[in-house]
């Protein structure tokens, strides 16, 4: 039996299927890891008492199979509800809320026979990509823990790199699910807008800049959690109605066309050795059989900024209007939250309608691109992981960061059209510090993004490179 922590999710599962693992062997594995992992990185939170957990796994052991991830632990984002489980979104506003119920997306997963273990830490209301808190504090990078995770799934990311979790879920407004891989050397995939749905509460019609999705240490686990994650639901309006992505994995990917976009002609801001980091990756790119191109930058990002800055100051004024009209919770709110707020409730409707006329626009712009190539390509991130002590970087190689979030603008082409990205992790750098790209496609075509991450991950396998700590 292989260290039984390091066995991918599907694998796990096979085991299980066939009884050479119990579930209980595995939730007992699963918590001497987070003993040993979780002091340094503070990535998994929430966590449930031990007997509970090995009595529930017991029950797995001695029940009828549910589904692909019966018996397998999973700790949730703690932005979604896990009934029985604290929801506090990393704020002290929530800190003692306890679900009544579970949301759609942790139910299907549960559905498919999950073991729900705990959370995984987020930042604040998932507002940067920095995950730390006033609840819980920081999560520490498990491959230098004086450095950030990333987030808002960080904690899921570094779960997954420290081997305290085979697989886990997340979600991505603003590179949430992309950033974190890169900087943990794990995948992460941003669905369709509209093939994971969230919950059908407030509105549902008119904000569409995050979703839900799955981060893992391969494809294949990937693509598993994607397809539990997906499914149609009646109550919303944007569903994307796509085929499974996991029997299609292994289709071949030569001769496919893929736009090599760098940092969009010098529009976003690199961290010194970053860009020529990412550009080692073409070659190993081609050796698939794909075939990169450099592709002029096809929109102005400043455009996409100022339509994705007001789009997403609107949507978190929004959900965020209720603690900031209550003067004691505005109170316990982060700076970043109550700039966010008072953006987004001082727009008019025609400002709201501007941004979407410019987001309308690059979505046709980037429909004219996906006619020549497959799919497109930027780094994931501006820069390396930076100490995490800092709120967030204020200057990339010399150029001041203007908001608390302008250092990750570069995810921003992707999000503010809801097209689908998975993260590949690359080599890591020469300090030993992950980095990855982020591979983007047109609406539907998240079973091709799989397929580009399986031939990558079977040529190169970076995400393998355990932390040290693991």
């Amino acid at each position: 039996m292989p260290d039984i922590t390091n066995m991918t999710a599907l694998e796990q599962s096979e085991a299980i299927a066939g009884k050479s693992l119990s579930a209980r062997e595995l939730m007992q594995a699963t918590l001497e890891q987070i003993s040993k992992c979780n002091p340094s990185t503070n990535a998994i939170v929430s966590l449930r008492d031990e007997a509970e957990l090995l009595a529930e796994a017991e029950a797995a052991d001695n029940a009828p199979s549910k589904g692909w991830l019966h018996g397998i632990p999973m700790a949730v984002k703690d932005l979604a509800n896990a009934k029985g489980l604290t929801t506090t979104m990393g704020s002290p506003i929530h800190k003692d809320n306890i679900a009544v119920e579970d949301d759609l997306m942790v139910a299907r997963m549960r559905d498919a026979g999950a073991l729900v273990i705990g959370k995984t830490n987020t930042p604040e209301a998932g507002l940067g990509s920095h995950t730390f808190n006033t609840v819980f504090g920081v999560t520490s990078n498990p491959y230098d823990t004086a450095l950030s995770a990333g987030g808002s799934s960080g904690g899921a990311a570094a779960a997954l790199a420290s081997r305290m979790l085979s697989v886990a879920d997340g979600s991505d407004m603003m590179g949430s699910l992309r950033n974190p891989a890169a900087w943990n050397n794990v995948y992460g995939f941003r669905p369709t807008f509209g093939r994971v749905p969230a919950e059908a509460s407030g509105d549902t019609f008119l904000h569409q800049l995050a979703t839900l999705g799955p981060m893992a240490r391969n494809p294949a686990d990937l693509a598993a959690l994607l397809d539990t994650q997906t499914g149609l639901d009646p109550r919303q309006p944007h569903g994307a109605s796509v085929a499974p992505t996991l029997p299609s994995l292994d289709t071949s990917v030569k001769n496919r066309r893929i736009g090599w976009l760098g940092d969009w002609g010098g529009a976003f801001a690199m961290e010194a050795g970053l860009m020529e980091h990412s550009e080692t990756a073409i070659p190993q790119l081609e050796a698939l059989g794909l075939n990169v191109e450099p592709v002029a930058p096809p929109f102005s990002a400043e455009a996409i900024w100022d339509s994705w800055t007001t789009l997403r100051s609107w949507q978190v004024g929004a959900g965020l209007e209720a603690p900031y009209n209550h003067a004691t919770e505005r109170a316990l709110l982060k700076p970043e939250a109550i700039w966010e707020i008072e953006r987004g409730l001082a727009y008019s409707a025609m400002d709201v309608h501007r941004a979407s006329v410019i987001r309308s626009q690059w979505f046709t712009a980037c429909a004219e691109l996906f006619k020549t190539y497959d799919a497109l390509i930027l780094p994931t991130t501006q820069l390396y992981p930076f100490p995490k002590e800092w709120a967030y970087p204020t200057e990339i190689a010399g150029q001041t960061m203007d908001t608390y979030h302008r250092w990750m603008q570069i995810v921003t082409p992707i999000g503010l059209l809801g097209l689908p990205c998975i993260n590949l992790p690359i080599d890591l750098s020469s300090t030993g510090l992950p980095a990855g790209l982020q591979v983007f496609g047109p609406r539907n075509s998240d079973g091709a993004l799989m397929q580009i991450g399986q031939a990558w991950h079977a040529a190169y396998k970076h995400s393998d490179v355990r932390p040290s700590l693991a």
